[in-house]
């Protein structure tokens, strides 16, 4: 692959949605021909992180509000895959969040720090009309 090859889709503000994100996720780890890793379990990371994320924005960010959407964008090339996560909340200090210690009997609130170990770098943008979640996994 020697150009950039991207995927966007936008869904309704609905957890119903995450399989078929995460199961995008994955298509493209099978899909990239100059990775030389172990595709399994880059396919099983991507389709994790991208579920976290995206529930994330649909629970956390839009409140569950159905009249909002979530943008996802999935971009690959040798070097990198690049996912984004665009929601239409207030933000948050993504830093800070991931520095927090899930206790025992918590039901969330590992997420992030899912995300922070699986990728190789995570940032969050805020901007006045969407944020963004970006993550990024370097290839090679």
């Amino acid at each position: 692959m020697s150009k950039r090859v991207e995927v966007e889709i936008t869904v309704p503000n609905q957890t119903k949605y995450l399989g078929v994100i995460g199961r995008i996720g994955e298509s493209m780890a099978y899909s990239l021909k100059s990775y030389n890793g172990n595709r399994r379990e880059l396919a099983y990371h991507l389709n994790l992180v991208l579920t976290e994320a995206l529930a994330n924005a649909i629970c956390h960010a839009n409140n569950c509000d159905p009249d909002k959407d979530v943008k996802v964008s999935i971009s690959a090339s040798d070097q990198d895959l690049i996912i984004q996560v665009f929601d239409q909340g207030k933000g948050f200090d993504i830093e800070a969040l991931a520095k927090l210690k899930a206790q025992a009997g918590d039901e969330g609130g590992r997420g992030i720090q899912i995300i922070f170990k699986l990728m190789d770098r995570v940032r969050y943008i805020q901007n006045d009309d969407r944020n963004v979640l970006e993550m990024t996994k370097y290839l090679n």
